[in-house]
């Protein structure tokens, strides 16, 4: 009997140590997000495979610890696809976790954000079929294809059939288009060039099949039916002249009223159609003042013009806001990097005059010492929209015409633009908390 006891005894104090081992192993990954990350870009990469089916890993994003931080469960699978896409992680045992959780949870500025699922994503872009093709490159486009994301191109006419609705997209981007009807405003300067010929001949061509007589009522239709997903729930994030034109052709009822210059579509200017305007529906912006010249590049006050400013001068910029995670939730996830300022970068639509920018809309970045903000975020109905200035975070100028040359952002893995641009990916899979009034 005493053997017997003894026998037991053992297995006790075998179990035990089985349980204390159990504790102390690996049960969940962190993917750091400050400066010891090796690739900050493919690790927003790595938190989208994880969510994605047929994984679909509980993950969560630590907001404001150590650069937006994310947890992933410890898996074989999550191990060999961070080395093979060069990601730090570090593994954490449910001790580690737990401590960390509750000073997370404990501290004001930080929070933990459940990721539910991996969203489904669509681009605005002319079809890779078609003849002509932007003599300029996507950001969002290069970001999504080097973090491994996939996504879908859709155009006018999927929107107009109602795609983002019927195909469930989550998420739709939009950069450097025109829904003025104005053709991108590359009258005065390109009207000579191939690509912009065939520009024109695509939109005109677009436009009569669906039934429109002018390209500004076919892409203020398209303006129209973007603004019905994000009232009905959808996201969308917007670069460039993207987010100046949507809120022009919403002002002008979709093209109803006519603000295109005789020279591009061959019809009169509305009488006083400035006094015309509507700001009602618009996303983001309200009385602004058009630019109807089409040798004129800005479409209208809504933008920072740009005069030949050097990269070095600094005087584009510009400082993100500090936001505390548990009161503020989404603009802490939009501004979610491991630097407070942010290098400047041009576009056709470089940043927002805050003089037209609507008092609801949240300005999440500002180039200080100016009236002009970077980046800003608001709701309208049940959806958000997100709005960047600038083309490209790590192509200053890129100028019409330097040629198609893509950005290598093996060269700018840690570059905190592009970490906004995946910030907004990743923010439709995260489980919003009702903020805190």
């Amino acid at each position: 009997m005493r053997h017997i006891k003894i026998f037991y005894q053992l297995l006790l104090i075998i179990a035990f140590l089985l349980i204390i081992v159990s504790a102390s192993s690996a049960q969940y990954i962190l993917v750091p997000m400050e400066q010891t990350q090796t690739n900050h870009l493919k690790a927003y990469g790595l938190t989208y495979w994880a969510l994605e089916v047929p994984r679909e890993y509980q993950c969560y994003w630590w907001l404001n610890y150590r650069g937006g931080s994310f947890i992933i469960p410890d898996a074989a699978d999550v191990k060999i696809k961070a080395a093979q896409m060069g990601v730090t992680i570090e593994s954490m045992s449910e001790v580690e976790y737990r401590t960390i959780k509750e000073t997370i949870i404990e501290t004001s500025n930080m929070d933990e954000i459940l990721l539910e699922k991996a969203p489904k994503i669509a681009v605005y872009a002319p079809p890779e079929a078609s003849p002509y093709q932007d003599p300029w490159d996507d950001a969002v486009k290069i970001a999504l294809d080097y973090a491994e994301i996939p996504y879908d191109q859709i155009w006018d006419k999927e929107v107009q059939r109602g795609a983002l609705h019927t195909e469930g997209y989550d998420w739709l981007h939009l950069h450097h288009e025109d829904f003025t009807g104005q053709h991108g405003k590359f009258h005065g300067s390109f009207s000579h060039q191939v690509w912009y010929q065939q520009r024109m001949a695509l939109f005109e061509s677009a436009a009569k099949e669906a039934g429109f007589r002018s390209v500004s009522r076919h892409k203020g239709q398209t303006a129209i039916n973007i603004a019905d997903y994000v009232t009905k729930g959808g996201f969308i994030f917007a670069m460039c002249s993207a987010p100046e034109t949507l809120d022009i052709a919403l002002a002008t009822k979709g093209g109803a009223l006519d603000i295109v210059d005789p020279v591009l579509d061959a019809t009169p200017l509305a009488q006083n159609f400035q006094k015309l305007l509507d700001f009602e529906h618009t996303f983001a912006f309200e009385n602004f003042t058009l630019y109807p010249n089409p040798n004129r590049y800005e479409f209208s006050d809504i933008d920072n013009p740009n005069p030949d400013r050097s990269q070095q001068s600094g005087v584009e910029d510009f400082q993100l806001f500090e936001f505390s995670a548990k009161h503020d939730p989404i603009p802490t996830m939009l501004t979610q990097n491991h630097v407070s300022e942010v290098r400047g970068f041009l576009g056709q639509t470089t940043s927002f005059n805050i003089n037209t920018v609507n008092p609801s809309v949240t300005i999440l970045a500002k180039i200080e010492g100016t009236n002009y903000v970077k980046y800003i975020h608001g709701t309208l109905g049940k959806g958000t929209f997100t709005f960047l200035g600038g083309h490209d975070p790590e192509d200053y100028r890129h100028l019409v015409g330097e040629g198609k040359i893509p950005t290598n952002l093996d060269l700018h893995k840690h570059s905190p633009g592009y970490r906004l641009i995946l910030n907004n990916i990743l923010f439709p899979a995260a489980r919003k908390k009702p903020q805190k009034t």
